[in-house]
């Protein structure tokens, strides 16, 4: 059996309330990051949904943030940049941004205002929540996406005339077809 490399990261809690990543089982490659405040998050809207956590991860890693399969498989949450990178510099607070694809709430239409020159949408008929066909609200201990620590390795740019040829070539976007 394998010994598994293990990294130190620095974690800090901005929050009384934020939970300590772990992994639910000794082999998982992602532990479990955790909602730190209520979200009401609408069809078709993005929202950032904090952790209370800050990350002091070593020079030359970064931390992913990926979907939880379950999550993903039973809503139409899906985490919008996935996976996110979360920098070795960066400090700040970790808040995963998360789509609800939900289709707009069955005949509903958009009130338009104009404030200070600018239009603003706002949705109606948002009160009770469980009227809201589509609407998830994430709560405070919802497990919402999971984190992998991974290598990154800095790439060194060199500007050629020509590139080396291979078979695929210049072949992009489904190139390869779709049928095995």
């Amino acid at each position: 059996m394998s010994e598994v490399k293990q990294v130190n990261v620095k974690i800090k809690k901005l929050h009384q309330d934020a939970v300590v990543p772990q992994y639910a089982r000794a082999m998982d490659a992602g532990f479990d990051l955790v909602a730190v405040e209520d979200v009401l998050i609408l069809p078709g809207e993005s929202k950032r949904v904090p952790t209370g956590l800050a990350f002091a991860l070593p020079e030359g890693y970064e931390l992913q943030i990926r979907p939880r399969s379950g999550v993903s498989d039973k809503t139409k949450l899906r985490v919008s940049n996935s996976p996110g990178t979360v920098d070795a510099g960066y400090r700040g607070e970790v808040k995963v941004l998360m789509d609800n694809i939900s289709q707009r709430y069955p005949g509903e239409e958009p009130t338009i205002l104009h404030i200070n020159g600018k239009t603003v949408f706002e949705r109606m008929n948002l009160e009770p929540i469980k009227r809201d066909e589509g609407a998830y609200l994430i709560k405070k201990g919802d497990r919402v996406a999971q984190g992998v620590i991974a290598v990154v390795p800095k790439a060194q740019f060199e500007v050629v005339d020509d590139l080396d040829e291979t078979e695929r070539g210049t072949g992009g976007f489904g190139s390869s077809g779709v049928r095995s």
